[in-house]
């Protein structure tokens, strides 16, 4: 039997794919599956409403999905800060491709989630991805570069080929063309790849 592929849609800004993040590496190690992590960076106006103009409504729903998103990560351990503005993560995004072609996916993939979840990195700040990029061991040197050309191109690609996909947040999981949704739908995926 060959080994299944999962696409894993996430992003940076997201506290729920950073829930995801781990039980996500997981998955390779309990079955033979091979994981394609692609930054899926969210338009927030178009998801939660501007900030300038959301209704009770849309701000309720903010607050519930942090409440909810605490009580999860509060059951792992996890510190998550809520986000100091709203921010443009796709700079991360492409450090993670940039990461991923450099053979330091994980180190820098652990990093950029937990400091951006603990107010220590933001998420569009080049010169600090740069820095963390260096530290895991990746020619920072040729960032900035890549950033405002070849990586920039890719990952517009990439957002709009699984948009096609139907994808329309994160962190989304598409196996066999199938689209789970949500860290609370891993469950389900996993029952999936159990043969369930």
């Amino acid at each position: 039997m060959s080994t299944q592929k999962i696409l894993h849609c996430t992003d940076y800004k997201s506290p729920f794919a950073y829930l995801a993040k781990d039980p996500t590496y997981a998955l390779e190690d309990e079955f033979d599956v091979a994981v394609e992590w692609r930054h899926f960076t969210l338009d927030i106006p178009s998801f939660l409403g501007a900030v300038e103009t959301r209704t009770e409504t849309e701000w309720r729903k903010v607050r519930y999905a942090y409440m909810d998103m605490r009580r999860w990560a509060n059951k792992r351990g996890l510190t998550v800060r809520g986000p100091r503005r709203v921010y443009d993560s796709s700079p991360a995004g492409i450090g993670m491709q940039y990461a991923q072609d450099h053979g330091v996916f994980r180190p820098y993939n652990d990093r950029v989630f937990k400091e951006f979840w603990n107010h220590e990195l933001e998420v569009d700040d080049v010169d600090a991805l740069t820095a963390v990029l260096d530290d895991v061991g990746a020619p920072a040197g040729g960032f900035t570069a890549y950033l405002a050309g070849e990586g920039r191109r890719l990952h517009d690609e990439r957002r709009e080929e699984t948009e096609k996909l139907g994808v329309f947040g994160v962190p989304s999981f598409v196996l066999d063309g199938e689209i789970f949704w949500g860290y609370d739908r891993m469950d389900l995926l996993r029952e999936r790849l159990a043969g369930g």
